[in-house]
C-alpha cells in the first residue's frame, strides 16, 4: 500500500497542476503596468484565466496599475514581498527601455524573470509617396538622405528600435514623434513621414490597399504574413527586434516556489486553447523560460542604452 501511494503521487506530480511545493494557498496578484482593455491587459487576463483552469484551486487576480509609462505597475511587483505571490507583466518599455531613461526606482538587476509567453513581431514600412519601396532602395535613399521614420513617442519600443537598426545598419533616419501609435500610422497613409515600424497585424490592411509597404522584418526568419519581404539578417545586418510579453517577479524567491510559477508558464504557453485564443488575437505565442527571458530583456536594454546614449537621452547614473 505503501509503494501504491508513493506511486501514485508521483503520476500526480507529473500532471499539469500538480506541485511538489506547498503553494499556492491564497491567490496570485498578477499586476499589468497599464490601464485595461489593452494588449498587454488582455493577455495576462488570457493567461490567469489558463492558470486557474489548468492549476484548480489556483486563483490568479489581475490588477491594473498604470502610470508612468509602465514604470509604476512595474515598480510595485519587482518592490512586492518576494514570496511568489505578487508577479508583473513583464513588457518590454518598462524594462528595458524606461530604466535608461531615468526615472525608476528599479533596474533590470532587480527583476525576477520568470517566462515569456508572446511577442509582437516588428516590420519597417514605407510611407505613401516615399522615395523607396523595398528594402535595397531604403538604404540607398537613407545614404543621400536621412528618412522621416515616424513612432508613438520619443524613448518608446519603436523610437529604439529604429535608431537601433540605423546603427546596425551604418545609416542615418530623422526620428519624428507622435502621441501614439494611430497618429504616427495616420501620418504614414498620409505621406507625411517617409517610414514607420508597426507590428504586421496594424501594417497588414495599410499594405493590402497600398497606402504602406513593408520593407523589412525584424526576425531571424521570414513572417508568414508577409513571406515576400526580407529580414534585415538576411540583407546582411545582424538586428532582430520584438515587443514582448511575460511574467516577473521580486527577486528573491525560493527556489521551490519559483519552480513552480517557471513550470506554470510553461504549462500555461503550451496548452491548446491558450495559444487558439491568443492567436485569434493577433499575438505571437513564444515561449521562453526565465535564464532566455532574461537574456533577450539584457540584449534589448544594452541597444537601448546605446541608442539613448547616442541620442543624449540617458538618465541620471547611466
Amino acid at each position: 500500500m505503501k509503494k501504491a501511494i508513493s506511486l501514485a503521487a508521483l503520476v500526480a506530480a507529473t500532471l499539469p497542476g500538480a506541485a511538489l511545493a506547498d503553494f499556492p494557498v491564497r491567490p496570485i496578484q498578477m499586476i499589468v503596468p497599464y490601464a485595461a482593455g489593452g494588449s498587454t491587459d488582455l493577455t495576462v487576463r488570457i493567461v490567469a484565466e489558463t492558470l486557474e483552469r489548468l492549476y484548480p484551486g489556483t486563483t490568479a487576480v489581475v490588477r491594473n496599475q498604470p502610470g508612468g509609462g509602465g514604470g509604476i505597475g512595474t515598480s510595485a511587483a519587482v518592490n512586492a514581498r518576494s514570496d511568489g505571490y505578487t508577479l508583473g507583466a513583464g513588457a518590454q518599455g518598462p524594462i528595458a527601455i524606461l530604466p535608461h531613461l531615468g526615472g525608476t526606482d528599479y533596474s533590470i538587476d532587480d527583476v525576477e524573470f520568470v517566462g515569456l509567453y508572446a511577442r509582437s513581431l516588428q516590420v519597417m514600412v514605407a510611407c505613401a509617396n516615399a522615395p523607396f519601396d523595398d528594402y535595397d532602395s531604403f538604404i540607398a535613399s537613407a545614404a543621400e538622405r536621412a528618412p522621416q521614420i515616424g513612432n508613438s513617442g520619443a524613448g518608446g519600443a519603436n523610437h529604439i528600435s529604429a535608431e537601433a537598426f540605423a546603427q546596425a545598419a551604418g545609416i542615418a533616419v530623422e526620428s519624428i514623434p507622435f502621441g501614439g501609435s494611430s497618429e504616427a500610422r495616420t501620418a504614414c497613409i498620409g505621406g507625411h513621414i517617409h517610414a514607420m515600424v508597426a507590428s504586421p497585424a496594424e501594417a497588414l490592411s495599410a499594405v493590402d490597399s497600398n497606402q504602406m509597404t513593408p520593407l523589412f522584418v525584424m526576425e531571424d526568419e521570414r513572417i508568414d504574413l508577409f513571406p515576400e519581404t526580407p529580414t534585415a539578417v538576411e540583407k546582411g545586418v545582424d538586428f532582430t527586434w520584438s515587443s514582448y510579453k511575460g511574467i516577473i517577479a521580486p527577486k528573491g524567491i525560493d527556489d521551490a516556489t519559483l519552480n513552480w510559477l517557471r513550470t506554470a508558464i510553461a504549462d500555461v504557453v503550451a496548452d491548446p486553447q491558450f495559444i487558439e485564443v491568443m492567436t485569434e488575437m493577433g499575438e505571437f505565442v513564444t515561449y521562453e523560460d526565465g535564464p532566455a527571458f532574461e537574456a533577450r530583456v539584457r540584449r534589448d536594454g544594452d541597444m537601448a542604452h546605446s541608442v539613448l546614449d547616442a541620442l543624449d537621452m540617458l538618465g541620471v547614473n547611466n
